[in-house]
Parts: structure tokens; sequence; C-alpha cells
């Protein structure tokens, strides 16, 4: 079973996104599942199977947003990787 969640805004919103309709809705979805990722709750496969995107594809739409497919425990350790090669 899929969950539905309603979100009342002012059509201003999306008015200053220029999206209107699924566009607007689609954009909501994509924006909250990147910062989900960012913030370490989903998976970028979750994120990406919700989207119905490849996670490759995630992952490069994380540009985007200006967010790093890196975590700042990855960062850590690639630093020590690095260190240690």
């Amino acid at each position: 079973m899929d969950g539905i969640i309603n979100v009342q805004y002012p059509e201003s919103l999306a008015n200053s996104l220029r999206l209107k309709g699924k566009e607007f809705e689609q954009e909501i979805k994509v924006s909250s599942l990147v910062k989900l990722y960012e913030l370490g709750k989903v998976s970028s496969g979750l994120a990406a199977k919700v989207l119905g995107i490849s996670r490759v594809e995630f992952l490069e739409l994380l540009s985007d947003y200006k967010v790093s497919v890196f975590s700042v425990t990855d960062a850590e350790e690639l630093r020590k990787d690095i260190k240690n090669a």
C-alpha cells in the first residue's frame, strides 16, 4: 500500500518557482527525498526507487541541489584512506 501526503501551500509558492501542478508536486517530492538523503535518513537506493529512477540518476540529481554524494563520515573515511595509501 502506498501512502499519500497532502500538503497545503499558497499558490504563490508554486508560482515563485514557475511550476504548475504535477511539476510542482514532483519538485516537492524530489527535494524532500534529497534532503532526507542529505540527513542520512534514507539511502540513495531507496530515494531512487521512490522517484522511479536509477540510483546513478539520483546521485547525479544531487548536484542540482548542491548535495554531496559523500556524507561527512564518508569524507572522513576518504581522508583516512588517502593518508594510508
